[in-house]
């Protein structure tokens, strides 16, 4: 009896760090977060084309699983490809690529075959869909990952335009992005990626110092870096005037936002404890972000 309770409590223990090995190697917060931007994409479209969601359901599920697996793909590839800087982060030291829980080899197949298979079921979908998600997949794992990261500064600017294209994926599954919507959210992101990356580079400074990646706070230091945040989110305050066709309220509401988000931002000039404004920024770009897409969906859907 004791030793059946024991093997029981054993294989559930597994089966727990099996999983969270699992939500680790897929980074599974950002991969549900770049899902979002594809869905508002995809509404949306249906939405300033009148098209009915329910003819479209097929098309949906072939967008959000094609973009998903491209992007966990893309996210495996860089877990591969990272792992000696992993090994001296703290926040990812327990990554299973750095225990060797799984082996890279491992990871490296399944990042290769995740991504084949993502993109060729937004293939299904349209060719312009797919070619935003390769796109997005080339940035994040050549341009991104294997060129600029450790060498480069603006590797943030070239990051955020792999998460940039995620609503012109779902939007291109409907109809072609030459719209002014689809623009507009790809400014968005872009932008809001910058002072949301910042921020946890302020916070993790020391780890990315030691691991040699070369983000602003660690070649630049935190006063500058606080400058480009104060600029690229006073860079989002003329955007909702853009997305005027969604109502009055949204405006009001992500105009709100942004100049919350401004006067945060301005105040890291005027505190000393640097590490928590950090984190002030970064939880505020979270929720500002979650707010902007489900409010969009929210007014496009009366």
């Amino acid at each position: 009896m004791e030793n059946s309770l024991y093997s029981s409590t054993t294989n559930e223990k597994q089966r727990t760090s099996f999983i969270a090995d699992l939500k680790s190697l897929f980074k599974a917060l950002v991969l549900v977060s770049n899902v979002l931007p594809v869905f508002t994409g995809f509404w949306l479209a249906l939405y300033y084309s009148d098209t009915v969601l329910k003819d479209n359901l097929n098309v949906l599920f072939l967008t959000v699983i094609g973009s998903t697996l491209l992007m966990a793909g893309a996210l495996l590839l860089n877990n591969w490809y990272d792992a000696d800087i992993d090994a001296v982060m703290e926040r990812t030291k327990n990554r299973p690529t750095v225990t060797g829980t799984i082996s890279l080899k491992v990871v490296l197949k399944m990042g290769i075959i995740f991504s084949i298979v993502g993109f060729v079921l937004l293939l299904l979908t349209t060719i312009e869909a797919a070619v935003y998600g390769g796109i997005g997949w080339f940035t994040y794992v050549v341009l991104y990952t294997m060129w600029s990261k450790r060498r480069y500064t603006l590797n943030t600017i070239i990051g955020s335009i792999s998460g940039a294209v995620t609503p012109l994926i779902g939007w291109a599954a409907v109809q072609p992005a030459a719209h002014l919507v689809p623009i507009v959210l790809f400014l968005l992101l872009f932008i809001w990626q910058v002072p949301h990356t910042f921020a946890i580079a302020m916070k993790k400074c020391e780890e990315y110092r030691r691991a040699g990646v070369a983000m602003l706070p660690v070649v630049h230091g935190f006063r500058f870096t606080k400058r480009q945040m104060v600029i690229y989110v006073a860079c989002l305050l003329p955007l909702p005037f853009m997305l005027g066709s969604l109502g009055v309220p949204f405006v009001i509401l992500v105009s709100v936002l942004n100049i919350g988000w401004l006067l945060l931002s301005i105040k890291g000039f005027f505190i000393k404890e640097d590490i928590k404004w950090a984190h002030w920024m970064f939880l505020y770009s979270l929720n500002y972000l979650m707010i902007v897409f489900f409010a969009m969906i929210i007014v496009s859907s009366f």
